[in-house]
């Protein structure tokens, strides 16, 4: 087969749009501080305005909602505690936070930050088989614990399996007893239709590199009437929410991104969900014991994310897989935590009823903007045989041994 590198992790981080390239490497060849107020910084300021107003545009918002940030851990860790520290000031009572075990650990670790070290208490919603919240349970748990719930929180779209969430319900649902809700949307903005004016959300996070921007940037939306308590300190920067100075190149490599991809998310998405279900079926045709993961959603209809896929191979550890993989030049990724080698099962598919050895024997393939039809006949071409080479590896401890790593809880 092609040994040419293929790369099929763009949920992890994705190519740099040239558009983006293009308007960072300009920015590079200037300097100005965005907060000085000479001619260099305003031209900054200036650079800095028009990228606020680009991507707000392209996420639903207006300029005056987004907070620039450094990415999306940073957008989800100024939200939840920012929102969390208000609500507790205006009564001391709202200290639960209501959230799924399919979170990104960004939302999970910061919420065990806050109960471990703010005394929150975490109140666990359900998922069903395929990663979907229960709405009925949420519209229960918020009319019985409203009165010491600070907020909740939901991730528009799931990083490893792709279940898009029904955001705008369940915080439609929250909001009848004025609890804020904030989204995780890193997965899903750039890969389907995301709208915050619409949404009901108090803050909503962004990041950059996952649609072809730079490293290093993200966006919090925030709602005008939302309030949060900073985590920073600093000059007053971005309402005074993040002080820091202001990368204007980053900003606009980062607008010129969010401009591209949503002129073309509908294309696009119509592309990469055709070439997600030929590699689905092809891929459940060669080894016919792998199950997919996440919604099927053949018709693009928007219950998972265009370019994900994520299986189960039985009686293989994922990492096996990775690199057997990896060793003739395909990237993917297993999407679960590793500590010190050891392999962990998928907290995701622990949260959505799998056992520990099967959140283990998983492998996410993720498409993007460069990804071809070739890209998956390579893969088709070298999986049969990296699976059984890791199957035939086996199991590196049983499943007794393991427990889920980083997110505090066991399920």
């Amino acid at each position: 087969m092609n040994t040419s590198a293929v790369y099929l992790d763009h949920a992890a981080t994705t190519d740099l749009n040239p558009a983006a390239l293009a308007a960072i490497t300009e920015q590079y060849s200037r300097t100005g501080n965005p907060s000085s107020l000479h001619t260099a910084g305003r031209r900054a300021n200036r650079t800095v305005d028009d990228a606020r107003q680009a991507i707000a545009e392209a996420s639903g918002a207006h300029s005056s909602e987004l907070i620039f940030t450094s990415g999306g851990t940073e957008s989800d860790n100024l939200a939840l505690k920012g929102l969390f520290w208000n609500r507790v000031a205006a009564n001391e009572q709202a200290r639960a936070i209501v959230l799924t075990g399919i979170e990104h650990h960004a939302i999970l670790d910061t919420a065990i930050w806050l109960q471990d070290h703010e005394n929150a208490t975490l109140l666990w919603l359900a998922v069903d088989g395929d990663g979907v919240v229960d709405l009925d349970a949420a519209e229960k748990l918020f009319a019985e614990h409203h009165q010491r719930i600070a907020l909740a929180t939901l991730m528009w779209a799931n990083n490893e399996v792709g279940t898009v969430q029904p955001v705008r319900e369940f915080a439609a649902l929250a909001g009848r007893h004025g609890i804020p809700v904030h989204s995780d949307a890193v997965q899903a903005f750039g890969a389907v239709e995301v709208d915050f004016a619409s949404s009901n959300l108090a803050t909503m996070a962004i990041s950059a590199h996952k649609i072809g921007g730079p490293v290093g940037i993200g966006g919090l939306l925030v709602r005008r009437d939302v309030v949060l308590t900073p985590v920073q300190h600093g000059g007053g920067h971005e309402r005074k929410l993040r002080s820091g100075t202001l990368n204007a190149a980053h900003a606009a490599g980062f607008a010129a991104a969010a401009t591209a991809v949503r002129a073309e998310l509908r294309q696009e998405a119509a592309r990469l969900s055709e070439l997600r279900e030929y590699a689905v079926e092809k891929i459940s045709g060669l080894i016919p014991e792998a199950v997919l993961n996440g919604p099927r959603d053949q018709a693009n209809e928007g219950k998972r994310l265009p370019g994900n896929l994520h299986f189960t191979f039985p009686e293989c550890e994922g990492d096996s897989l990775l690199f057997g993989l990896d060793m003739v030049g395909i990237a993917s990724s297993t999407g679960s935590a590793c500590t010190a080698g050891v392999p962990q099962p998928s907290h995701v598919l622990l949260a959505m009823g799998r056992d520990a050895r099967t959140a283990r024997s998983v492998q996410r393939f993720t498409l993007g903007h460069t990804s071809t039809r070739a890209d998956v006949d390579a893969l088709l071409e070298a999986l049969p045989q990296a699976y059984a080479q890791a199957k035939k590896a086996g199991m590196a401890a049983d499943e007794s041994s393991i427990h889920t790593a980083g997110t505090g809880f066991t399920r």
